[in-house]
């Protein structure tokens, strides 16, 4: 069977500012904060994070929308009629 491939994508649910750090930690199953510290350390250290930061939020795609499928509803019962 063929193995699923993972894609990486700017997270909607662990979103700050544009979902990047989070979409990475999901890429790699871990915590979008480790993430976040990171890229803060990369920030003042080097001084290239914000811009490393804004080029990943335009090159990432967001993470599509996820369809739920509902359970179908059940046809309303009729009532008898009363005479």
């Amino acid at each position: 069977m063929p193995e699923e491939v993972k894609k990486l994508y700017r997270s909607t649910d662990e979103k700050i500012l544009g979902g990047v750090c989070g979409g990475i930690g999901n890429y790699f199953g871990i915590d979008p904060v480790l993430v976040r510290i990171g890229w803060v350390v990369l920030t003042f250290v080097y001084g290239m994070g914000l811009l490393a930061y804004i080029i990943a939020w335009i090159i990432i795609p967001q993470e599509p929308e996820r369809k739920t499928v509902a359970a179908p509803k059940k046809p309303a019962k009729k009532k008898p009629k009363k005479k």
